[in-house]
């Protein structure tokens, strides 16, 4: 643990060993909610609806895996009734954190209840799972639990009420499903490929029937090295892809490294176009929600990969 970490950590177990527990709280007014990236916020805010008020530590084009805890964060989570985070090592360099602040008060990992059979394995890491659930809606609906749960938990009182929510979000998390799998039907099955910066999207891939490769793995924590930058211009060549993608959270100059090292094979390769893989659009915006994100992701591949194969 970091320097800084360490710092954190103490100030924080030192603060809430003098707060009154979280059932003798004199507080009015909506329930205070941290969450960690864009993704859990939103998912708790369409859970906990005007009852609460959420900030995200995380926001957009930031990169969760690499993201270290500012004084900032101090400050907020020291005023939070209840954190949300994803779980499974998302959240790499402040998890220690996180944990630790469970032993004082109300912490939740969204993923907690995700059965291991759902799960993909981290290639790398083994035992350890990938973190990017989100990326499978069905999978991410089954989040809504746990956040029901808590927040249930926390105030009894609006309990229904967090039923009622969680029941409509969940609806409309089936309706996106749905949408996905008809969007991505209307690419030819054999350009059906992904190409983007890091491994974010295999549950994408494998609920929606679309091969996904990336240049670096799961994390953007690790490294690659010349040979996996051979590999995946020799692959892209091999199967004539057109276009690959660029996300939002993680530099352009990796994967234009592979653009330029498919023209020197001779195979012309575009940026088909900016996919959110770590973080959401901007707050206020339709990307700045799940349900926005996703459709333009989609969209975004749907365009990319429909266009690439009328060009061929």
């Amino acid at each position: 643990m970091s320097h800084l970490k360490y710092i954190l950590l103490f100030s924080l177990l030192s603060f809430f060993a003098c707060q009154p527990p979280a059932g003798e709280s004199d507080q009015t007014g909506p329930m205070r909610v941290v969450a960690t990236t864009g993704m859990v916020a939103d998912l708790v805010q369409n859970i906990g609806g005007d009852s609460i008020e959420v900030q995200a530590l995380m926001g957009p084009g930031v990169d969760p895996h690499l993201y270290k805890a500012t004084q900032g964060d101090l400050a907020k989570l020291q005023k939070a009734d209840i954190i949300f985070y994803n779980g499974l090592h998302l959240e790499g360099k402040m998890g220690e954190v996180l944990e630790k602040l469970g032993q004082i008060k109300r912490v939740v990992p969204v993923a907690e209840n995700i059965p291991q059979s759902a799960l993909l394995e981290d290639p790398v890491y083994q035992g350890t799972a990938d973190p990017h659930i989100w990326f499978d809606v069905s999978i991410w609906a089954q989040c809504i639990d746990a956040v029901q749960a808590a927040l249930t938990e926390q105030d009894s009182d609006r309990a229904d009420f967090y039923i009622a929510n969680a029941k409509r979000y969940r609806q409309e998390l089936t309706n996106l499903h749905d949408w996905v799998n008809q969007e991505v039907a209307k690419i030819p099955a054999e350009k059906r490929i992904l190409i983007t910066a890091h491994d974010a999207f295999n549950y994408f891939g494998r609920a929606y029937r679309m091969e996904v490769r990336g240049l670096q793995g799961i994390s953007t924590l690790s490294e690659f090295g010349l040979r996996d930058r051979v590999d995946l211009v020799n692959f892209i060549v091999e199967k004539e892809i057109r276009s690959v993608f660029v996300e939002t959270s993680v530099s352009e100059k990796n994967i234009n490294s592979i653009v330029e090292g498919c023209r020197q094979k001779g195979h012309e390769v575009r940026i088909g176009g900016n996919l959110y893989s770590d973080a959401m659009g901007p707050a206020g915006s339709p990307e700045g929600t799940y349900i926005g994100m996703v459709k333009a992701n989609v969209k975004t591949m749907v365009e990319g990969l429909s266009e690439s194969a009328e060009n061929i």
